[in-house]
């Protein structure tokens, strides 16, 4: 039997996201798998503590198309990191809050033994959850920048005194025209994260749509939309936009956008893949992550009837 390889992410600027990084890779070491670190994990580690010297390294001495899962010791923004590495191989993304209350991480740093423990185990479910393919075109139609989110596509300004003047397309018809500061294009998935703070609609994870919010919008029609998953929603800079725009996704990968330039949002052929350990109805992750007023609640528990 071939050894089994996994990504393990850790930001070493913490250290007990360093001490539970040598948990874990002692433990899978144990198991006879092989832990794997991204580059700058490896040389950020190495730096804190040697024992991490001896890990493979992701593109040096690993192959991303090898990984069987990845471990990740953070937030959410250290998860979108991961999704990221493995996006070329495929492997799920299993997260281990270490600290705040994330919407992908799947259990809290408590459970992180039992965690490993059942992986190594193969005791885990693999969820799919729709992701973005984003194009960006010039003046002429001709690709200029492809890209991916899980998360969000943002087409934001890119200086803080201009707006940028927009057109909203979906499905190839002109919905409508005005100037904003932004558009925020969102997966379920990241609808807890930008769309929320813009005033867009909170998505159940096992629904499939696409949100569309814009950015303090000068138009008596800009309010939030939900699409289908298969629509294209395109969003063009008008050549009248006084400056420049800029695109990101996840606020991770960027591309600038000039008048004339035009963004189009597709659902990817290829989900992110999230491993779970314990089912969790998302609404309590929700009363969880903002602290919302349950008290006085007198409904049922889950498999009694109503």
């Amino acid at each position: 039997m071939n050894e089994r390889s996994i990504l393990v992410v850790a930001h070493a600027g913490r250290v007990d996201t360093v001490e539970a990084a040598r948990r874990v890779i002692d433990a899978l070491r144990g198991a006879g798998a092989r832990p794997v670190l991204a580059a700058e994990d490896h040389q950020a580690l190495v730096a804190v503590d040697p024992f991490f010297a001896d890990a493979d390294v992701l593109d040096v001495s690993a192959d991303p198309a090898d990984l069987e899962l990845a471990i990740v010791l953070g937030g959410d923004g250290t998860i979108l990191r991961a999704a990221e590495l493995v996006r070329d191989g495929g492997a799920p993304v299993l997260g281990i809050n270490m600290g705040h209350v994330g919407f992908l991480a799947e259990i809290d740093r408590d459970d992180m033994d039992d965690a490993v423990r059942r992986v190594i185990a193969r005791d885990y479910e693999v969820e799919e959850r729709l992701a973005l393919s984003v194009r960006v075109k010039d003046a002429a139609g001709a690709v200029v920048f492809e890209t991916w989110a899980l998360n969000e596509a943002t087409v934001e300004k890119a200086s803080r005194e201009r707006m940028i003047e927009v057109v909203l397309e979906i499905d190839g018809r002109p919905l409508s025209s005005f100037g904003c500061d932004g558009m925020v294009i969102s997966t379920p998935t990241g609808s807890t994260a930008y769309n929320f703070s813009a005033g867009g609609p909170v998505i159940w994870p096992s629904v499939e749509a696409i949100a569309v919010v814009p950015l303090s919008a000068h138009a008596l029609f800009a309010k939030p939309l939900v699409v289908s998953p298969d629509a294209a929603v395109a969003i063009e800079m008008l050549e009248r936009t006084d400056g420049s725009g800029i695109l990101w996704c996840d606020g991770r990968r960027s591309h600038d956008l000039p008048p004339g330039a035009r963004v189009v949002v597709r659902r990817s052929s290829r989900p992110v893949r999230l491993a779970r350990l314990h089912p969790t109805a998302f609404t309590n992750r929700l009363v969880r992550k903002f602290q919302l007023p349950v008290e006085g609640w007198r409904g049922q528990e889950p498999g009694k009837s109503s």
